[in-house]
Order: C-alpha cells, then structure tokens, then sequence
C-alpha cells in the first residue's frame, strides 16, 4: 500500500483489518486493556520490565565494567623509571592513589561480577522481581557510581564511599518498593 492512499483514507479499512488484531494483542500485552476493553491502570514497577529490557541494561553495564577495568583513569605509564619505580604499561594510578586504584579495581569487579551474573539469571529466565535479579542490579548500578566517583582523584575516599552508600540505599528503596506511589507518604501528607 503507497503512502497517499494512507493519506488520503483508502488503505484506512485494510489496516483497521491487519493492524487491529495487532493492535489489540500489544495492548493486552502492556496492561493497557483490560477484558472487557475498557482501559486499566498499569503502575510499572521494577518487575514490570520485561526480561529483554533488562538483559540490555546488564549486558551495557558488563560492557561498561569491562571498559573501565581496561581503561584506568590516568592511563599508563609509557617508559620505565630509571629509579625503579614503575614499568611501562603499569596503572599510573596505582603508583599515585594506591588505596583510591584498590577501591575503583574492587567496584569495578563487583559491578562486572555482578552483571554477569544478572545476564546469566536473565538468560535462564529468573524472574525480574526475584533477588537473584534484583541484587545484582542492584550491586552492578551501584558499582558503576563507585568507579565513576573513585576515579576523580580530587574528592575523598570517605566521601566516595559516603555517596556510594547512598546511592545502594536509594536503589534498595527503589526495588524494595518498586513503585513511586507506595512512596507518597515521604512526598505528602496522607489524606483525612
């Protein structure tokens, strides 16, 4: 069918008969009908998301993770020190934050670790609102902040690990109640 007669309204019939069922079916598919055709409320939540939607995420974040942990933040050094002190292709970071090199290497582990084992537990169909799902989620996302704030040399690792903390207590929150609306009583004051 050309696109004029979609235009001007003579192809309406033929894609009411191909794309109605079609149609229909997604929005059985997504909760947006309910049995009698009458629209329902859909509250996503994290179990919403669908096992393909998820195993993207994961499957970016161990990209992410492999990157990290093969690109240190301030590179490598390029010649050996007459002194002994570094070799080419050492992490200069390791040679000058030693404790700073040791947590990024840990965080970026875990997250790899960890989303790893998301997209093995997706791969194997585990439910999305089971914990083998949601606990590795939640330590690979988590992760990726701990890399990205480590790698800035000029904050404290306190307050790195202060901000990382908080960002596994907000996403804990966020998966334990898995719904912004169950939340409304930090939001406003429930009705009398």
């Amino acid at each position: 069918m050309d696109a004029g007669a979609v235009e001007d309204g003579r192809g309406a019939g033929h894609t009411a008969e191909v794309g109605g069922e079609l149609g229909d079916n997604h929005r059985r598919e997504n909760g947006t009908v309910d049995g009698g055709g009458g629209g329902r409320s859909h509250a996503p939540g994290f179990g919403a998301n669908k096992n393909d939607t998820l195993l993207v995420v994961a499957t970016l974040i161990t990209a992410l993770t492999y990157q990290l942990g093969t690109n240190i933040p301030g590179g490598y050094w390029q010649d050996d020190a007459a002194d002994g002190s570094h070799a080419a292709g050492d992490p200069i970071m390791r040679d000058k934050h030693r404790r700073r090199y040791w947590l990024f290497m840990a965080a970026s582990w875990a997250g790899f670790g960890s989303s790893m084992l998301l997209t093995l537990a997706l791969l194997t169909g585990v439910p999305p609102r089971s914990r083998a799902v949601q606990w590795p989620f939640l330590v690979s996302y988590s992760s990726l902040v701990l890399t990205f704030i480590t790698s800035q040399s000029r904050t404290s690792l306190a307050m790195d690990v202060l901000i990382w903390a908080a960002v596994m207590a907000v996403l804990a929150v966020g998966i334990k109640y898995r719904r912004l609306d169950r939340l409304r009583f930090l939001f406003c004051s429930p009705a009398s």
